[in-house]
């Protein structure tokens, strides 16, 4: 049998997977493309070095590989590098085509409702093609478990016995999950009819998690951002949820490949019987405050990013046990006992996978050069902690003091009842300063915060001697295992600012005074503050000579100005230093604030300029009128005095007129009137000419 194995193995199988771009079809893509052909039919414990055949399966691992191809569910400039060839948008025709070429056919209906037309569509068809096949094929479905969701145990049996496959026939899904059976028995019968060459199997699958989480993302988000006091069970949380780690889902795919299975029904859980308060409860103590609290089932409605769906499965309620492939197949299981066994690994792998990873950086450097300005800068752009030593200490003690004052303290908070007492009577003996030992414990205390191992920070100005320095950041670990320094919070960059004295004095010196009451900036402190800053970095054990040790080179920034450009270059230095953020992008929530922020700024300026041209438009429209009743009151004047004048001239000649003229005129009019001559002018001229009173 291993000589067949071995003959297996060295055949390449080409895999087609639907939307290899979606979470559980990308990560059953990635897993299958590193496997070898044919691999889970042999033990692949510890080789023996002299196995002849684990030394064939090494030197030609190129022609036993699985070659992965798939449909996307949208485009996308970067290809997967384990993804052969990727389609998008084809037509029935096109894909039937790709399918016929491909050894084994995965469809994956557990995340997007969708597929399962699709996959209907693509089963039906590969069976009325059987006859066309070149080799056999392999038909494998991904469905879920919500198609046992409202299956109840038999009156006689015990509740607390979990289902198995050999109940599958018995199975009752969820309201909202018909269709999905529906395709699981369709899959299941047309698989019966050649099963030589057209093989056939469903895959019931938990809620999948690992690898950067999925439906459980939300808690994991949740919890890492660190912005809730308590992450929210919904519900009372006693529902029982059947689980499996992603990778261990794509190892009983390999199997079902490899093994070619006569039965077609599988369950893909693992060995947890974990309910849902129970994995909420772990992720929070894992990656966030370590509190929960319970709300109603309503409420995971207003959480945007899950579907009905997601919803409908967070609330699923029951045991189930994967007894065939325990049995049978040889999978070498990633989280066999579950979630919350396994959450360090887990929440590890989450981070890695989605890349939060901490940024730590420590700011040094004399007093008023600049390190709490760059600080925040720094740390409004990665979304890190400001972590300032006075603001530290109050914050301890504050949060000593609501711990003492609750009911019970001697029985609850023992230790901080005492620790508080302690601390206050060294801050009173030291004249309210605190001795190194206690300033250590409350700095590393800030450090090993869940936000601080979550996201990281800017260590502003602390620590300020190679010998706290070497406390702080002094490994906890025990003897036989402790390194140099502990890795959880060394710091990863180092920048070191300088300035000259003169520089600094004249800089504090030109403080507005409202700025320097009651800070450490006045005159006489700050001289002695900046005298011992160059006091204690002028010997041999410095703070840079601690991180220079340790293989951590600081980077040195000279200042030189007040000018905030040249801060502004220090930061953009610093940022290209660090790289890029290691934090989640804006959320959804907050890039839509943003949004409707700017289009609300851009209403404002739109309304702000409408009105600014209203106004300008009323201005000129009253400047016109203005204008107009000024021109025609003038045009009016000129009129007047026009007449006016024209009366004025025009009185001696009406004089002249009347007296010489008009008498004759008017008797000459008369006597035209009586006679009516054939030529009326002609008769009144020479009646003037003849009877002119000058001749």
């Amino acid at each position: 049998m291993a000589d067949n194995s071995v003959e297996r193995r060295q055949s390449s199988k080409r895999v087609f997977i639907n939307n290899v771009d979606t979470y559980t079809s990308k990560y059953i893509a990635m897993f299958l493309h590193s496997c070898v052909v044919g691999a889970s039919l042999v033990d692949t414990g510890e080789p023996d070095v002299d196995d002849e055949e684990y030394r064939l399966q090494n030197e030609q691992p190129k022609k036993a590989t699985f070659q992965i191809v798939g449909t996307v569910s949208s485009q996308t400039e970067e290809k997967c590098s384990f993804i052969a060839e990727e389609y998008i948008h084809l037509k029935c025709e096109e894909l039937l085509y790709h399918l016929l070429k491909c050894d084994v056919i995965v469809y994956n209906i557990t995340q997007h409702t969708d597929q399962i037309d699709e996959a209907q569509w693509a089963v039906s068809a590969l069976h009325e093609e059987i006859d066309k096949f070149s080799g056999p094929k392999i038909f494998i479905l991904v469905s879920t478990i919500m198609t046992w969701a409202m299956t109840k145990p038999d009156v006689k049996d015990d509740p607390e016995i979990p289902f198995t496959e050999g109940h599958y026939r018995k199975r009752k899904p969820h309201p909202n999950f018909h269709n999905h059976i529906s395709l699981e028995k369709l899959v299941v019968k047309l698989g019966k009819t050649n099963s030589s060459k057209f093989s056939t199997h469903v895959i019931a699958s938990g809620l999948q998690y690992g690898m950067g989480e999925h439906i459980f993302h939300q808690f994991f988000k949740m919890s890492w951002l660190g912005k809730v006091s308590s992450v929210p069970i919904f519900g009372d949380g006693s529902n029982i949820v059947p689980t499996i780690n992603i990778n261990d889902l794509a190892g009983i795919i390999q199997n079902v490949i490899d093994h070619k299975p006569t039965s077609q029904y599988f369950v893909a859980v693992d060995d947890s019987k974990n309910t849902m308060e129970d994995i909420v409860k772990a992720i929070a103590l894992v990656l966030g405050p370590g509190k929960t609290h319970r709300v109603s089932k309503e409420e995971i409605y207003l959480v945007r990013d899950l579907t009905q769906t997601d919803i409908d499965s967070l609330f699923v309620n029951l045991r189930i046990e994967a007894t065939y492939v325990k049995e049978n197949f040889n999978v070498h299981w990633v989280s066999e006992t579950g979630m919350v066994e396994t959450i360090e690994q887990i929440a590890e792998k989450f981070k890695q996978t989605r890349g939060l990873l901490p940024i730590r950086i420590c700011m040094l450097g004399p007093p008023a050069v600049g390190k709490s300005t760059l600080a925040e800068k720094i740390c409004k752009h990665y979304e890190l902690h400001h972590i300032k030593l006075k603001e530290t200490i109050t914050e301890t003690l504050d949060n000593l003091e609501s711990l003492v004052s609750k009911e019970d303290v001697e029985n609850e908070h023992s230790d901080a009842h005492e620790f508080l007492d302690t601390l206050k009577e060294n801050m009173n003996q030291n004249g309210g300063r605190l001795d190194d030992q206690y300033v250590i414990r409350i700095m590393r205390d800030k450090l090993m915060t869940k936000p601080c191992m979550n996201q990281g920070f800017v260590l502003d100005g602390f620590p300020k001697t190679f010998e706290q320095a070497k406390e702080l950041f002094n490994s906890e670990e025990p003897p036989e295992e402790q390194s140099e320094h502990d890795k959880e919070i060394i710091p990863e960059f180092v920048f070191a600012l300088d300035a000259t004295d003169v520089f600094l004095k004249n800089r504090v010196l030109n403080l507005p005074e409202n700025l320097v009451e009651g800070t450490s900036y006045t005159p006489q402190q700050f001289v002695r503050r900046l005298a011992g800053f160059r006091a204690r970095n002028v010997e041999d054990e410095t703070v840079l000579n601690y991180f220079e040790d340790l293989e951590i080179h600081p980077e040195h920034f000279e200042i030189t100005s007040n000018d905030e450009n040249e801060y502004l270059l220090v930061t953009e230095k610093m940022y290209r230093q660090v790289g890029k953020p290691r934090n989640y992008g804006p959320i959804l929530e907050e890039v839509e604030e943003e949004e409707r922020r700017q289009a609300e700024e851009w209403l404002k300026e739109q309304e702000a300029q409408r009105a600014e041209i209203e106004r300008q438009e009323e201005k000129e429209a009253r400047q016109r009128a203005q204008r107009w009743e000024e021109w025609s009151k003038q045009l009016e004047d000129g009129r007047t005095q026009e007449h006016d004048l024209l009366e004025s001239q025009s009185v001696p000649h009406r004089n002249y007129l009347m007296r010489a003229v008009m008498p004759t005129l008017t008797q000459g009019l008369i006597e035209c009137c009586r006679i009516r001559p054939d030529d009326p002018i002609d008769f009144l001229a020479e009646y003037l000419f003849k009877n002119n009173p000058e001749a």
